[in-house]
């Protein structure tokens, strides 16, 4: 009898919990788009149809069309749950009934418009909150955002674009995804549907081809999209040798931010960087006084800077000075944590004023040992 060796791969008490935690929800697939009007709720409904005939039960929970022929005429046929009436200010708006969708319990539901923000009163403040509580009870999902939702893009797509997105999604979400689909269409493709009223009533068409819908933008919006989905791509398909390469570098990110326009900018640079290595982020900001001895405007920008670092699990430190020098904060803190790469805002310093003060940069690296450092471009002034 000829000897033969077998071996098993032991998943690790943290590998089981998570394909546990899995297997109790339902799968989320995400269309992804540059832009409005690229056909993403079109092509969730076409896919439903689609499902249908495979007699698997499909419902639509909610969808927006905009007053879109061509995606309207894709409804009749699917089952359609009625949705929850909100009202506010003395009017009734038609939002996604989450309990009527728990209780219908289908195998799927389709859900537009992930980044919405939901009326005031509801149980979650966002539709994407709807979406993880519904995925829970083993409902599968099938939803549409577009690029320029995604939280950790905001200040990218405000330098490029010149707009401020209010209604975000956190990155997680896409990383949650178990299938993200890229809707691709041109900048010329779009602008061709806009004039012919596809996206957009008449009226609005003029002012979206010299606002939003320029080709600069449509096509500064279509890279960032094509390079997102496929950092996506790459990322699931490589995250498990991303944490073991995390683990053996143990990286550890560190940004300093200030009470200025670049702190938001600094925050989501960090979390993109520590996101691709899968490594521990950390938020550090120095005050020299306490936090509620700040002025009230101040104190409303901190905390929202803790909101958001605490949307991307990261560590947010606020060190007194104690008349300690910047430098020296920033050093005792990544000496503390075992910081591995620090990341800091342009100084706006003169050449003059760092030769007579002193460089933070300097300091630091004179400070620290295997440290690397970052220097992040201040924002363009507007």
């Amino acid at each position: 009898m000829s000897n033969h060796n077998i071996s098993f791969h032991r998943k690790s008490p943290e590998e089981l919990l998570k394909q546990i935690e899995k297997l109790k929800r339902g799968k989320l697939k995400i269309y992804i788009g540059s832009a409005p009007g690229v056909g993403k709720t079109y092509r969730m409904l076409t896919e439903a149809h689609e499902l249908q005939k495979e007699n698997i039960d499909v419902v639509i929970g909610l969808v927006e069309t905009h007053g879109r022929k061509g995606t309207a005429a894709l409804i009749p046929g699917l089952e359609q749950l009625p949705l929850r009436e909100v009202t506010y200010n003395g009017k009734i708006y038609n939002d996604l009934d989450v309990d009527a969708i728990i209780e219908r319990n289908p195998e799927v539901v389709i859900i537009d418009e992930l980044a919405h923000s939901n009326m005031p009163g509801s149980f979650n403040e966002k539709r994407y909150q709807d979406v993880q509580k519904i995925l829970e009870h083993r409902i599968n999902v099938i939803t549409a955002v577009n690029i320029q939702h995604l939280e950790s893009l905001r200040g990218v797509v405000r330098e490029l674009t010149g707009v401020s997105v209010r209604e975000r999604i956190p990155d997680s979400i896409l990383d949650a995804a178990d299938e993200v689909i890229l809707i691709d269409v041109t900048a010329e493709t779009l602008q061709k549907r806009l004039k012919e009223g596809k996206i957009y009533q008449e009226d609005k068409i003029e002012q979206s081809l010299e606002n939003f819908f320029t080709t600069k933008n449509l096509s500064a919006l279509r890279e960032i999209a094509l390079r997102e989905v496929a950092d996506d791509v790459d990322d699931k398909a490589d995250k498990k040798a991303a944490r073991l390469r995390a683990a053996m570098m143990n990286e550890k990110i560190l940004v300093c931010i200030k009470n200025d326009a670049n702190a938001e900018k600094l925050i989501r640079r960090g979390f993109r960087i520590a996101d691709r290595l899968r490594s521990e982020l950390f938020i550090l900001t120095a005050i020299d006084k306490d936090l509620s001895e700040l002025p009230e405007q101040t104190q409303k920008e901190y905390k929202e800077w803790q909101e958001l670092a605490e949307q991307f699990h990261a560590h947010f430190l606020v060190e007194p000075i104690q008349e300690r020098k910047i430098s020296q904060v920033i050093t005792d803190v990544a000496n503390q944590k075992h910081i591995t790469q620090i990341i800091l805002g342009q100084s706006v310093k003169s050449r003059v004023e760092e030769l007579a003060k002193g460089s933070i940069v300097n300091a630091i690296m004179r400070q620290t040992d295997g440290v690397d450092i970052h220097i992040v471009a201040n924002s363009r002034k507007s």
